[in-house]
């Protein structure tokens, strides 16, 4: 058996990690990074098993020395229970399967307008045109911020994320952490503003909802409300946008399919759904160990980190028939797949996203005959490994 090593930051491995996951989950399920406190896990059954345990693997992660600025506030992304249920609970009522169909007609508007203002152009950046704006608007009327602001969101959303995933293997350089800081200070200082509007003079919105809630005393502390903001601002357009994306991506990379969806509409649920297992926009899931953990007859000591690779579990021969083949008709049942995680993390807003994502295709299919890209030149990648996506997606547009 030859020697096996995983670069998660290795360009070909990033485009295509397919092979090297299908080996790791035959030879090294479970494989300890050498000179790292971190262990990979691919299978499926391993990381639903650590993503549903926040006792044995948590979400807090100390500081990694030297990387201190890099540190984030506290947030629901980085708490266990209780204090993470408790954060969740203020949010949650406005992310409810029922809320979020009833955003449906205004989230067709959007889409419209958007695909309309694509088609009277002719060529684009899908990622620019359609899979951004669409997500951000969406979250920005959720809180009650103003949806012109999409272009500074979209560069301070950029910069809070390009380092995610890193810390795990290297320290980013200086200008990354200074980007970094820039980003969230902005944010920070964004949010103060609506804040303080909301607290003079309160709307209908869930910004005005959290407000309330940290004016009632003790629920929710003025760090966790920023950081609150920050993130659902931040996770409410970020894996839709690449979701949207890879959707495209996966219908371009299989005419088949893709004309499956065309003849049948009623498909984009089982569609958008195919997408999320087969190309998953969140790629993998960290968290600490509080105790050491024997997995697979691999050590895994407290205090180090075990990544849970959802790209690979999700191609997964142990959990799904014929993992590596596109189906826009595979059955829903038939879908475990972890992209928005599994356990007291899982995806708060996955209902929105799918919905979102199926609007998308939807509108875009409808209102198109055809679409192509307009050369084969290699797509720029997310810079984070946490994500899988393309931060730009030139397309030519056919009308209806």
């Amino acid at each position: 058996m030859t020697g096996f090593t995983f670069d998660p930051f290795d360009d070909a491995t990033r485009r295509a990690p397919w092979d090297t996951f299908a080996r790791a989950r035959r030879e090294h399920p479970v494989f300890r990074h050498e000179g790292l406190p971190v262990t990979s896990v691919f299978r499926h059954a391993d990381c639903q098993q650590i993503l549903k345990d926040p006792a044995t693997w948590s979400s807090r992660f100390p500081p990694r020395p030297g990387m201190e600025d890099l540190q984030p506030p506290p947030s629901m992304l980085t708490m266990d229970p209780p204090q993470h249920t408790r954060l969740r609970g203020l949010v949650s009522q406005a992310f409810t399967p029922r809320m979020v169909k009833r955003m449906e007609p205004r989230l067709r508007e959007i889409a419209g307008g958007l695909v309309d203002d694509a088609l009277a152009r002719g060529e684009v950046d899908l990622v620019e045109a359609l899979t951004y704006p669409l997500p951000v608007i969406a979250i920005a009327e959720i809180l009650g911020v103003p949806p012109a602001d999409r272009g500074r969101f979209k560069a301070w959303s950029d910069a809070v994320v390009a380092n995610l995933g890193m810390v795990f293997f290297q320290p980013p350089s200086r200008e990354r952490i200074d980007s970094f800081l820039a980003a969230r200070r902005a944010l920070e200082e964004y949010f103060r503003v609506l804040i303080d509007e909301r607290r003079r003079r309160p709307q209908d919105d869930l910004l005005t909802g959290l407000v309330q809630a940290e004016l009632e005393g003790s629920r929710l502390a003025s760090d966790e409300l920023m950081s609150m903001l920050v993130l659902l601002l931040v996770a409410g357009n970020e894996t839709t946008t690449n979701l949207i994306g890879n959707a495209v991506l996966a219908l371009l990379e299989h005419p088949d399919e893709l004309a499956k969806l065309r003849a049948d509409p009623g498909l984009v649920e089982r569609a958008v759904e195919e997408v999320l297992r087969f190309s998953s926009p969140v790629q993998m899931d960290p968290r600490l160990a509080t105790r050491d953990v024997v997995l697979r007859d691999v050590t895994i000591p407290a205090g180090t980190f075990a990544l849970c690779w959802l790209g690979s579990a999700n191609r997964d021969e142990e959990a799904f028939d014929r993992p590596e083949v596109f189906d826009v008709t595979r059955a829903l049942r038939d879908q475990r797949h972890l992209a928005f995680g599994f356990g007291p993390h899982y995806c708060l807003g996955a209902s929105l996203a799918a919905l979102e994502a199926q609007v998308a295709l939807d509108v875009l299919l409808d209102r198109t005959r055809g679409f192509h890209r307009p050369d084969a030149a290699p797509l720029p990648l997310h810079p984070s490994i946490v994500f899988r996506g393309v931060t730009s997606l030139p397309l030519v547009l056919e009308p209806a």
